[in-house]
């Protein structure tokens, strides 16, 4: 059974946890881009496979846009920013879509020639798989009207492309443990970061959908009509979701 209720979307500032995630995410961009605009191989932040004299350009065409598209993502959370600028919100949108794509494309490619073992390999198969599904879920429901439907898989997919930070905090941990534990090789503790950083995202944005979507509006739904209505008065936005 359908039914419709309203859910309000309150003016709010960036909160700590947004600042953390910016900043992790604009650092990680400018830490990762610029090795691959020198053009010399030896900056290159991924092992290189010497059979693949192009590896280190696929490399490239996907660390630009991936990069771009990492720095783009918490602008596009900001509800004040977004419900002001809502025509630049939607030009972000696109070219943050046509990023993923030219970042999949070449993600795809340098997982293939990948010198880091088959297991990292399948793990990036899955992570752009899901990278792509999820893209496309957040344009079908945006093309569909559903904004909080696409608001759902867009925090699901920036999570996955959040991966990308967690992975990177991984690995220093990682490499940390690793000159403490003689047992521990670099493929080990790269295979675990890899797999490690797609799950915990994934996981966090689920926990985060949940507690800052369903649960509001399952509240929603168990007010009387009145309240509905004074709380609707006192938001900046207020949309139709059928549950």
């Amino acid at each position: 059974m359908s039914t419709t209720v309203k859910i309000t979307s309150p003016r709010r500032s960036p909160r700590w946890g947004w600042w953390v995630l910016a900043v992790l995410a604009v650092g990680t961009a400018g830490y990762s881009v610029p090795a691959y605009l020198t053009g010399n191989e030896l900056q290159s932040k991924i092992p290189l496979n010497p059979d693949l004299a192009l590896h280190y350009l696929i490399l490239g065409i996907h660390a630009l846009p991936a990069g771009l598209l990492l720095a783009l993502g918490p602008v596009q959370f900001v509800p004040a920013w977004r419900n002001k600028y809502r025509k630049m919100h939607r030009v972000l949108g696109r070219v943050y879509m046509v990023s993923i794509l030219i970042a999949s494309v070449a993600a795809l490619f340098a997982a293939t020639f990948s010198v880091d073992g088959f297991p990292a390999q399948v793990a990036f198969y899955v992570l752009t798989a899901a990278w792509l599904y999820s893209l496309y879920q957040a344009y079908r429901t945006i093309r569909n009207g559903q904004v909080q439907l696409h608001r759902i898989w867009m925090i699901r997919n920036y999570a996955l492309s959040f991966a990308a930070v967690v992975l990177r905090v991984f690995l220093l941990i990682g490499l940390a443990l690793r000159s403490q534990l003689d047992w521990l090789s670099f493929e080990d503790v790269y295979t675990t970061s890899v797999w490690g950083s797609i799950l915990i995202s994934a996981g966090v944005a689920e926990w985060f959908i949940v507690q800052r979507t369903l649960k509001p509006l399952a509240r929603s739904r168990r007010r009387p009509t009145g309240a509905q209505e004074r709380t609707a008065g006192t938001s900046e936005e207020t949309e139709p979701v059928t549950v």
